[in-house]
């Protein structure tokens, strides 16, 4: 039988000013390891602290921009596009405008496997 996620959970979100983070599917909602999907709000001018995570993160913008800096540079996505960021690859998100996208990521984001910078 197919397991219907009657709603997400809301949790909190590394960056300012704060972001609103739906999980639909991952550790925390789905209690699912392989894989997370959540939706994100990103008000104008949040940013979050870089990170070199152990999963690969697809993100998919819904609406608004998000800027995505690497090590070689940086990508301004936008609605309709997507970016796929690699583990072991140092990045950084921003919402210069804000924006609203869904990020997938596999394995599932977890705390531990994000690597913040300090």
């Amino acid at each position: 039988m197919p397991t219907l996620i009657p709603a997400p959970t809301i949790i909190p979100g590394a960056g300012e000013p704060p972001k609103r983070i739906e999980e639909f599917v991952g550790r925390v909602n789905s209690r699912t390891e392989a894989l997370s999907i959540a939706r994100m709000t990103s008000p104008a001018g949040w940013v979050e602290p870089g990170q070199t995570p152990a999963f690969d993160e697809f993100t998919v913008v819904l609406g608004g921009t998000l800027r995505v800096e690497s090590r070689t540079g940086t990508l301004d996505v936008a609605a309709g596009q997507a970016v796929i960021a690699h583990r072991g690859e140092w990045v950084r998100y921003s919402t210069p405008a804000g924006a609203e996208y869904l990020a997938i990521c596999l394995p599932a984001f977890s705390p531990a496997s994000v690597h913040r910078d300090a």
